[in-house]
């Protein structure tokens, strides 16, 4: 497919970072026109990052449409799958990009989901202490919650995400049609990060997802379309006040604290990140009305939606023999923690979200509530 010379329509969402502000561009096409990547900085070379399940689909493409401003386009291609988000991973990245003899104004991009963009854009803040790159999300989880805001990591095996930077890209280009590829449980996976933004900052927008669950599971393209922008606009409201979660973007991690754990106790990569995502997101629930914020019925409101996502609402054991003693011991190198106090976000009220430590007993309780063996 030729690339396209005109204009291409999509919105744009803008986050606010003095000098490290950049835009969201959001529509359909956008990878197939090189007008799409008009705004970037001049450079001799490009390196697309992408993994071996995206590059068949969508490398080709994005290659075609950046060969009118780059005068080399290389590529690595790493193996797909959480499983992978590690050193020896990342270290492909460098190989090549050493090997390639890339300078400090390559940029990179990231085409694929949340663990391509985290590994691209760690190797970008660390190459040369620093090389511009771009986020080219091709899943829903990648378009409405990582590839925005310049959180870049690799998982330990003791903790997700524990290694990583700050770091923003010089944009961040979601083409909707890319959606259209996903596998059903990649879409569920990415709904969890849609729900979440209701019960931490627009109730209004979960109103909006429980009418229209079904048109996000069918992938209307409206549907999906309005989901990725509220999205991106609530998460680049709340980046744009705290980029470095220092206190308010923080609550972004609503059912991540119970859902890391999920991740590194089954093992990265048995659960997808928004499946344990949307089970924590009940546990947090569960654990926020024991804390006097919500009330039983948005409890069962919250899990309903959960479950209509094609969600899992019930927690794995993650270990026979003391199975609380995993969870908390998991929890405890969370990077919200402080001092081995465990740190949860949890809902105050509807639509606003606190992070704030809750007693052992109650965390055992919604723990035990929850496997449910």
């Amino acid at each position: 497919m030729t690339p396209q010379a005109n204009p291409i329509s999509f919105q744009t969402v803008d986050i606010a970072l003095e000098d490290r502000s950049y835009g969201i561009h959001i529509g359909a096409g956008l990878l197939n026109a090189s007008d799409s990547f008009r705004d970037l900085p001049a450079a001799h070379s490009a390196m697309i990052v992408t993994n071996d399940t995206v590059a068949p689909l969508y490398a080709d493409r994005l290659q075609r449409s950046l060969e009118s401003r780059f005068r080399q386009i290389h590529m690595v291609c790493l193996p797909d799958g959480e499983s992978h988000k590690t050193w020896e991973s990342l270290n492909l990245i460098f190989d090549a990009l050493l090997a390639r003899g890339c300078d400090r104004k390559t940029v990179l991009f990231a085409l694929g989901g949340g663990v391509v963009g985290d590994m691209t854009g760690f190797a970008a803040a660390s190459y040369m202490r620093g090389v511009p790159f771009v986020q080219v999300p091709t899943t829903l989880l990648a378009q409405v919650d990582s590839s925005v805001g310049g959180k870049t990591a690799i998982n330990h095996p003791l903790g997700k995400n524990m290694i990583g930077a700050f770091y923003q890209p010089q944009m961040v280009l979601c083409d909707l049609e890319t959606l259209n590829t996903l596998p059903p449980r990649e879409l569920s996976a990415g709904l969890a990060e849609v729900i979440k933004y209701g019960p931490i900052a627009d109730m209004g927008f979960f109103d909006w997802i429980e009418a229209n669950m079904g048109s996000l599971m069918a992938r209307e393209p409206a549907a999906l379309a309005h989901a990725v922008q509220r999205s991106c606009e609530i998460k680049a409201w709340v980046v744009g006040q705290d980029e470095r979660e220092a206190g308010l973007r923080a609550i972004l991690n609503f059912g991540h604290t119970f859902g890391h754990a999920i991740e590194a106790g089954m093992g990265y990569g048995a659960w997808l990140h928004g499946e344990a995502v949307g089970c924590g997101m009940v546990m947090a629930a569960r654990l926020s009305q024991l804390l006097g914020g919500v009330d039983a019925a948005f409890v069962q409101r919250l899990t309903r939606l959960v479950q209509a996502a094609g969600l899992p609402t019930v927690a794995p054991v993650l270990d026979t023999h003391d199975n609380l003693g995993r969870y908390l011991a998991l929890m405890r190198v969370d990077k919200k923690s402080e001092a081995g106090e465990i740190k949860f976000v949890v809902i105050d009220r509807l639509g606003s979200a606190v992070v704030r430590s809750a007693p052992d007993a109650l965390v055992a309780q919604v723990i035990a509530e929850s496997v449910r063996t």
